[in-house]
């Protein structure tokens, strides 16, 4: 084995004079140690630096023709690629002064000529390994926030799948709900952003909230897994006792989450989150909702955006009761839900941004409406263009 290829390549030292014995000098001093470099101007120092494989060390000279010590060093202190290169200043200037302002600019070192050789290697030596540590340092701070951002992707990622699980859970006893959680995290979110800049919402509906509210969507309707099939399933209307049972699948979805949150031994935003969407997206702004009964602003802004997004979808949905109705029908009848089943400012919105949702749900479409849409094809007339609809209020 060749045991020279085992060891470590020495650091590179770049001396900057313009005097060529200097030069001659300090190379005869470094070479057993160090790989050195020369250049005879601070010009010809910059470009080496910028140029070649950054030196590890710097050996500044400070009266130069042209660019002098000081201002290489200045240069070099303000590039972010070159700032952790060392410099140690080696001049005939000894006033404190000199020494003070090259140590201000950033220099690490400070030696007078005529050299010491024994003290200008151990100021080497010590500024090398003050350089390896502070490099070590911070690749190991650089490796432990990339270790850091890694894990915080994995758990995001779990999250999201945690979440799409359990809500898919609770649509899979339905078969008529389909893509509906789908559809519904997308309105909501939406409508977040058209309201961003509302001045009634825009404190509660930043980038990372409207995020929250996106991933929280889905357990709305986590609940319904509490709800008996006879009664969840039913082909036809409610009773009012049926209905008085299916109202509570709001407080059980809330429980569920709170249950999670108990298990987990932490409060967690996005379940916080969650909760306040499953317990009030059928409040009503005029009080006469479920299941507390709270009126305009009590209701929570999550619940209040889940509320138009949960109505429209499931005006324009098939059910196990019902056929969807068309997109103006439902913008029509959300209209008339304004100030009264609705937040109106969130209405107004909706029917700004009615596009969109349109399109969500063109594109989260149920699979038995692609299969009946595709069966009428050639019967039926063309769709009806997006939008159209508006408030009369």
């Amino acid at each position: 084995m060749d045991h020279a290829l085992e060891r470590p390549e020495k650091p590179t030292i770049l001396v900057v004079d313009d005097v060529l014995d200097n030069l001659a000098l300090m190379t005869g001093l470094l070479k057993d140690l160090y790989k050195v470099r020369v250049a005879n101007s601070g010009e010809k120092a910059l470009k080496l630096v910028r140029e070649g494989p950054p030196p590890d060390l710097i050996l500044l000279d400070i009266m130069m023709p042209g660019l002098s010590g000081y201002e290489v060093c200045q240069r070099l202190k303000a590039d972010p690629a070159t700032r952790a290169i060392p410099v140690i200043f080696l001049t005939a200037l000894t006033g404190v002064e000199d020494e003070r302002r090259g140590l201000e600019l950033g220099g690490a070192d400070y030696l007078v000529k005529p050299i010491s050789p024994p003290i200008v290697l151990a100021r080497v030596k010590t500024q090398l390994e003050n350089k390896a540590a502070a490099d070590f340092l911070r690749d190991q701070a650089a490796f432990l926030q990339a270790e850091i951002e890694r894990q915080t992707r994995e758990i995001r990622a779990i999250q999201d799948v945690t979440i799409v699980a359990m809500a898919s859970m609770a649509e899979t006893r339905d078969s008529d709900t389909g893509k509906h959680i789908r559809r519904t995290q997308f309105y909501v979110r939406a409508l977040a952003e058209q309201l961003q800049t509302h001045p009634r919402f825009g404190y509660a509906l930043t980038p990372a909230a409207i995020d929250m509210l996106f991933k929280s969507a889905p357990l709305h309707d986590i609940g319904k897994v509490g709800i008996p099939d006879r009664i969840l399933l039913k082909p036809g209307r409610l009773t009012p006792e049926e209905f008085e049972i299916m109202k509570t699948h709001t407080t059980l979805g809330r429980e569920a989450i709170e249950q999670a949150e108990k298990e987990l031994g932490t409060p967690v935003s996005f379940l916080r989150v969650a909760k306040e969407i499953a317990y009030g997206h059928h409040e009503k702004w005029d009080g006469s909702g479920y299941p507390l009964g709270l009126q305009g602003e009590a209701i929570p802004v999550s619940a209040r955006l889940m509320a138009v997004a949960d109505v429209y979808d499931a005006l324009i949905s098939r059910r196990i009761y019902k056929e969807g109705i068309p997109h103006p029908e439902a913008v029509q009848i959300l209209c008339e839900g304004r100030g009264h089943h609705f937040d109106p400012d969130m209405v107004d919105a909706f029917v700004a941004i009615q596009d969109q949702f349109q399109a969500i749900a063109a594109r989260f479409r149920d699979a038995d409406q692609d299969l009946a849409r595709k069966a009428t094809r050639f019967a039926l007339p063309a769709d009806p263009p997006l939008g159209g609809a508006e408030c009369n209020a």
